[in-house]
Formats: structure tokens, C-alpha cells, sequence
């Protein structure tokens, strides 16, 4: 399990959108997104961890594009 930062999440229903479509991509096996402590909590297959990284950014800037993904 990582927890990654989610810089300038301003936006509640945006963070819903971000978990639900982070939880889709291939190696997520588990994905929270805390909109009030703007973190968000995942369980991935360390393996293809740039991959999904480089998805989870994608997935962010589509729903919030001032958002930015620390890791």
C-alpha cells in the first residue's frame, strides 16, 4: 500500500471520479481517495508501477487538471 499526495484537489465529486476510474486500471487492486486530507491510498503491482503511475496522472488531469499527482 502507497500513499501519494494529491496536490490542489479542490473538487469532491471529482475525487469520487478519480478513485473510480483509478480502480479500473489493470494491476490496481485496491484504490481510496481521501478528499479532505487530498491523499489518496492505493494497492498495486509494484511491478508496473511507472505504468500505472503514468495512468493514474492521465486519469487526474481529465478530471482535474490542476491536480497534481506527488509521488
Amino acid at each position: 500500500m502507497k500513499k501519494f499526495n494529491l496536490k490542489n484537489l479542490d473538487c469532491a465529486n471529482c475525487a469520487a471520479k478519480i478513485e473510480e476510474n483509478v480502480a479500473k486500471i489493470d494491476g490496481v487492486n485496491s484504490v481510496s481517495v481521501n478528499f479532505f486530507t487530498t491523499t489518496m491510498k492505493i494497492d498495486f503491482d509494484e511491478n508496473r508501477s511507472d505504468e500505472i503511475i503514468e495512468n493514474i496522472r492521465k486519469i487526474i488531469k481529465k478530471f482535474e487538471p490542476d491536480t497534481v499527482l506527488e509521488v
